[in-house]
C-alpha cells in the first residue's frame, strides 16, 4: 500500500530495495514517509523552483523531528552535474536505508540513481 501524501494519494516508485522516488512532498507528508518504512529522505529539488513549493528546510525539520535522516542535494532540472552524482552516491552510502528521494516529478532522483549505477560499473 502506498502512503497518502497531503490531500491526495501520491505514488512513489521503488527503484531498488533501498531507494524509492517521488514528486514533491510537503512537511506534513513525512509521517506517511516514515510509516512506509523509510529511514532517510533526500531532496533533489532546488528551493524556489516553483512558487508555493515548500522549502527543503521545512521538509528537513519535519524529517528530523520524525527521527529520519535528511540530505539536501539540489539538482537543476535538465542539468545534472558530476558533482550532483558524486554527492548523491555519497549520501546513499552514508544514510540509513531505505531512502526516499524527491524532486518535482521524481525524474531527477531516478536519473541520479541510474548515473550512480553507471559510475559503479
Amino acid at each position: 500500500m502506498r502512503p497518502s501524501f497531503g490531500s491526495k494519494l501520491m505514488e512513489y516508485r521503488q527503484i531498488s530495495d533501498s531507494y524509492s522516488v517521488s514528486g514533491q512532498i510537503l512537511p506534513e507528508d513525512i509521517a506517511a514517509v516514515k510509516a512506509a518504512g523509510f529511514k532517510s529522505v533526500i531532496c533533489n529539488r532546488p528551493d524556489r523552483e516553483q512558487p508555493g513549493q515548500p522549502t527543503a528546510d521545512s521538509v528537513k525539520a519535519a524529517a528530523l523531528s520524525a527521527g529520519l535522516e535528511f540530505r539536501y542535494i539540489p539538482v537543476v532540472s535538465g542539468q545534472i552535474t558530476s558533482e550532483n552524482v558524486i554527492e548523491q552516491a555519497a549520501a546513499l552510502e552514508e544514510l540509513q536505508a531505505p531512502v526516499f528521494a524527491y524532486c518535482r516529478s521524481g525524474a531527477r532522483c531516478t536519473n541520479l540513481y541510474a548515473l550512480i549505477r553507471e559510475m559503479e560499473e
